[in-house]
């Protein structure tokens, strides 16, 4: 712990929700995040004091269309979310209606409410996970309700379900922050000694159906989300290898100039990749570093080439005028059939 604090520097732990754990599972071989992550580094401002700030979060619009979809499905007790869900006998729980609790009292609330094991819609339920021996609080706007002596993660998402179909790449991300709750929720009953899987891995996503706000409810199976989290959380449980492999004196505090940070980070190895641009704060600045380096064409590409790591190299094995290594033959085969092909195809 006093090793994470010193890597942190003076500042408070930056605190996960459900969206930063869920983005664990985006690059799961990148050192550099694990390590910020432990020492709970806010990677926001880290990479506005370094000079290389990012883009993240939902915009105004989907934020403002997100409200008032779930607005609509909570209105009258839940009353055409019930519809939906086919849960009109089930009692209705706001654990959030009292605005003057704290998370401590909104928690125990929740505990109290699923050790009872009466079946009832539930929302603003407040559940804990440990991460990196932090414990995270989720305040989820989703419903978990005790279906036939089951427990069912509801998450509502304003993205559109049309003709049967969705972007995949978002039903993907509901799919794994709706793992994060199953996981919290697994947990919160071991705790209570029940069978962790009375929790469904089957969670139900509401959306708008084609382009109105008609709500219809497609479920998905999160049992792969699952087991990459549980992979995930035990990797930072155990980064104090990676950690006490750093240099003595390296840290992230943020009152340090950006040449000192920028050094700080260069003693942690990164693992970029383009889909970090949308899951990680750092990516603008890892994709710099990466500039002229195979990683930022893709990890596809990067691991077709067999561990070739710089685009330079590339070319030379490509127009022959670098001779390959045993380990790179296959991968300069492959490259110079590519190199033949196109100038026989392009003028």
């Amino acid at each position: 712990m006093q090793k994470l604090d010193q890597l942190r520097g003076p500042g408070r732990a930056k605190r996960h929700n459900a969206r930063t754990i869920a983005a664990l599972t985006g690059n799961p071989g990148c050192s550099r995040r694990a390590v910020l992550d432990a020492a709970g580094v806010d990677k926001v401002k880290l990479a506005e004091r370094i000079g290389f700030p990012g883009s993240f979060g939902q915009s105004r619009f989907a934020l403002s269309r997100g409200n008032a979809f779930e607005a609509m499905l909570k209105a009258d007790g839940c009353a055409l979310l019930r519809s939906v869900l086919g849960a009109g006998s089930l009692d209705y729980q706001d654990l959030g209606a009292d605005s003057d609790d704290t998370l401590g009292d909104r928690h125990d609330r929740t505990v109290k409410m699923l050790a009872g094991a009466r079946a009832a819609l539930i929302d603003h339920p407040l559940l804990t996970l440990g991460v990196a021996g932090q414990t995270v609080f989720l305040e989820p706007d989703l419903i978990a309700f005790a279906n036939q002596g089951r427990l069912q993660v509801v998450e509502i998402k304003s993205f559109a379900i049309v003709d049967g179909q969705a972007d995949s790449a978002k039903v993907s991300a509901a799919a794994v922050q709706a793992a994060v709750y199953v996981l919290a929720l697994r947990g919160l009953l071991e705790r209570l000694g029940q069978d962790p899987a009375l929790v469904s891995h089957e969670v139900v996503l509401v959306c708008p159906e084609n382009f109105s706000l008609n709500p219809v409810a497609v479920t998905l199976d999160v049992r792969k989300q699952l087991a990459t989290l549980r992979r995930q959380l035990s990797r930072l449980a155990s980064v104090t290898a990676l950690i006490d492999s750093l240099p003595d004196g390296v840290t992230f505090d943020l009152a340090l100039g950006p040449e000192e940070l920028t050094a700080a980070l260069g003693h942690v190895e990164p693992r970029y990749a383009p889909e970090c641009l949308s899951t990680c704060e750092l990516s603008v600045f890892c994709r710099d570093e990466a500039s002229g380096s195979t990683a930022v064409l893709g990890r596809t590409v990067r691991e077709a080439l067999g561990g070739i790591e710089s685009v330079g190299e590339v070319l030379a094995l490509a127009d022959g005028s670098r001779e390959p290594t045993e380990e790179q033959a296959e991968a300069a085969a492959l490259l110079r059939a590519a190199a033949r092909l196109r100038s026989e195809t392009l003028p």
